[in-house]
């Protein structure tokens, strides 16, 4: 009889074959483009585009599109293709009037220019609106062949750091104290003055090519430096040195800004296309202080580790060896007619100890169809979270594929809904449950529904505001439809293998009657366990959450997915033996309720992220005004919430294969 090749199988060797086919095979958004002086080559370009991302602050949460600030704008404005990571994160790239031709440098050549006249209240507006992002350090961010323009200088220690982005200008107070960007400047010195930063020396790096095998040059840096200059003749511009563009708080004379730039091309083959964006993560020396975090991390892990290593080989193993002696004597000597379990476990009961619980261990909890919701939606975090981080790990999700890392985060969670659905169902039938109908549509819509709120509240106020991270109405369509026509309908086909399924069975009976439980010590006690529990995890992941919260709200860009991932892994061991230890420990004092026990000592790590967060807003952080706080707490709570359920849902896994474990080890009943 012929086997049948799966169909699958066939595709995916058809797969296989045909990139191999390819001439060249390349991630998504990553393709190099190369550039030639003449349109020579089909595969050149000979215009280099530079494009315009949304400005923002270190001091405000509220992003603005470059247009808002009433610079220099393409006649012709075109707006590239966006992802929904993009439009999630608020990101708003455009066509700017900055057009270069290739290898041909610009000295000093004007772009437009800017007149406010006092008289005027749209031009009061727009200077008004002008002089607040200077005051709040607001950023350009520059786009050029998919590469950020950079601003590099020198720092302490004769190190270069490169800021993907540029002050829009700065200002001088009126006690004298130059702020932010001033400093670089001696003639930055007028006192109750802005100074604009009309003026940027660009500075475009490429490799030639010639060594290698492709034709034309492709661009390897694009570094820039802003000046303010004031021109006095539009004729003949002067971009090298002169007195500062200025302008007065209070508006009381006409102002004309002129706006100009200068490029120069530069050749240097010994960076590589694949390399260009290291000059700007080497300036970001944190190697060091990660190793560090890493090492100490694995010293948790190690203490740990070793705390339930003894528990199972020493502890467990002697109870259960003295318990099956007992067994195997008491069964010689009773009849055959008595019930084998009873005489094993009353003639091998003590005291105290875990086995006293064994009837009452699997007792179903209080609030069951809550925690059988929380763990679908915490599975559904959890694969989501791991999927993505390894596919960031492997490069797929770098920095320059921008908006890449959310899109796939969202999808992924949106296709996850029948694990959600599953697991939920499951554990809801093991619990004894029979609402089957409320528990479905509580883990399609609960916690979703809340992050949705808490997200569109937010969007209200970027909307009030004005910002660019506002999410346009299209788009919160589309999430809507992806939950409802995607996720909810997959939650639902996995909550139906789920209950079609038999409940999971339990090791041992529970008894009709509850035990009573004893008097607990202190540190037994369900809040001080649950506070302790979540200490260890926490240990391990907050220097990683540093720069995490410095990407997110110090515009800083990240891109150490790999110590991410080692952390992520650490993090789950860490979370699972914290959880078995205080598990076993409760047992130990005769204290069965394990279950929301389990769940919410892992769990409790979101309280310590929480309150660092707090600590990180006060502490690390210059914001200021009403929306950009609620914003900041806002979203907050969104990464809380996920993380508690992401870290809860470990735990409980964790403690639940322990206990059904030793007890289906011993085997009382």
């Amino acid at each position: 009889m012929k086997r049948r090749i799966p169909l699958s199988f066939v595709l995916f060797i058809l797969l296989v074959v045909y990139c191999f086919s390819c001439s060249a095979f390349y991630l998504p958004g990553l393709a190099p483009v190369s550039f030639c002086e003449e349109k020579d080559v089909p595969e050149c370009q000979t215009q280099i585009q530079l494009f315009v991302n949304r400005l923002d602050s270190v001091e405000s949460v509220l992003p603005y599109e470059y247009d808002v600030f009433d610079f220099c704008k393409d006649v012709k404005e075109t707006r590239p293709s966006e992802n929904l990571g993009q439009v999630l994160f608020g990101e708003r790239i455009e066509s700017s009037p900055y057009k270069f031709s290739f290898k041909k440098d610009v000295k000093c050549s004007a772009v437009c220019t800017k007149i406010y006249k006092k008289d005027v209240k749209e031009d009061v507006a727009k200077l008004d609106f002008l002089k607040m992002g200077m005051q709040l350090n607001y950023q350009h961010h520059w786009i050029i062949d998919n590469m950020p323009v950079t601003w590099c200088y020198d720092v302490e220690d004769g190190q270069k750091y490169c800021n993907p982005g540029f002050p829009i200008g700065c200002l001088v107070t009126a006690d004298g104290r130059a702020k932010d960007a001033c400093v670089i400047n001696s003639k930055f010195n007028e006192k109750n003055t802005y100074y604009v930063f009309n003026h940027v020396s660009i500075k475009i790096t490429y490799h030639s090519g010639e060594s290698e095998g492709w034709k034309g040059a492709r661009l390897v840096g694009a570094t820039l430096e802003p000046k303010s200059i004031k021109q006095t003749d539009e004729k003949n511009l002067n971009c090298e040195d002169g007195s500062p563009m200025e302008v007065p708080v209070v508006f009381d004379s006409d102002v004309s800004v002129l706006y100009t730039y200068s490029v120069t091309f530069t050749e240097d083959n010994s960076i590589k296309w694949a390399s260009r964006w290291d000059y700007i993560l080497v300036s970001m020396p944190h190697t060091n202080i990660q190793w560090f975090s890493i090492m100490n991390s694995l010293v948790i892990v190690l203490f740990l580790s070793g705390m339930v290593a003894m528990i199972m080989l020493r502890t467990l193993h002697k109870d259960i060896a003295r318990y099956n002696q007992v067994d195997q004597e008491n069964l010689i000597k009773v009849p055959s007619t008595r019930d084998k379990s009873s005489v094993t476990y009353e003639d091998a009961q003590e005291e105290s100890g875990w086995k006293q619980v064994h009837g009452d261990v699997f007792r179903p909890p209080r609030k069951g169809m809550l925690l059988s919701i929380f763990l679908g939606q915490g599975t559904q975090i959890f694969i989501m979270t791991f999927i993505t981080l390894f596919l960031a790990c492997l490069g797929f999700l770098s920095p320059a594929n921008r908006g890449a890392l959310m899109t796939c985060a969202v999808v992924l969670w949106v296709l996850l809904g029948t694990p959600a659905g599953y697991v939920s169902a499951r554990l809801y039938k093991t619990f004894g449950g029979e609402k089957w109908k409320t528990n479905v549509l509580l883990t399609a819509l609960l916690c979703p529904g809340i992050v949705f709120a808490d997200f569109f509240l937010m969007n209200l106020i970027l909307w009030v505001e004005g910002s660019s991270a506002a999410i346009p109405f299209g788009t919160l369509v589309a999430i809507l439809a992806l939950w409802f026509g995607i996720s909810v309908p997959l939650t639902f086909i996995g909550a139906y293998f789920g209950f079609k399924k038999p409940a999971i069975e339990q090791p041992v009976r529970t008894n009709q009657i509850p035990r009573q439980i004893p008097e607990q010590s202190f540190f037994t006690k369900p809040i001080p366990g649950i506070i302790m529990g979540g200490i260890l995890p926490f240990g391990c992941i907050f220097i990683q959450l540093f720069f995490i919260l410095n990407s997110i709200w110090s515009h800083q860009m990240y891109y150490m997915f790999g110590f991410l991932f080692l952390v992520f892994i650490i993090l789950l061991i860490t979370c699972s033996e914290a959880t078995i230890l205080l598990c076993y420990f409760h047992l130990c004092a005769e204290d069965y309720h394990w279950w929301w026990r389990s769940f919410l000592t892992s769990g409790f790590t979101a309280v310590y992220l929480f309150i660092y967060a707090v600590h990180y807003f006060f502490s690390k952080l210059q914001i200021i005004g009403a929306a950009s706080t609620i914003l900041y707490f806002g979203y907050t709570m969104i990464m809380v919430l996920i993380f508690f359920l992401f870290t809860g849902t470990i735990g409980f896994f964790a403690c639940f294969w322990f206990v059904n474990k030793i007890y289906s080890v011993v085997k009382v009943d």
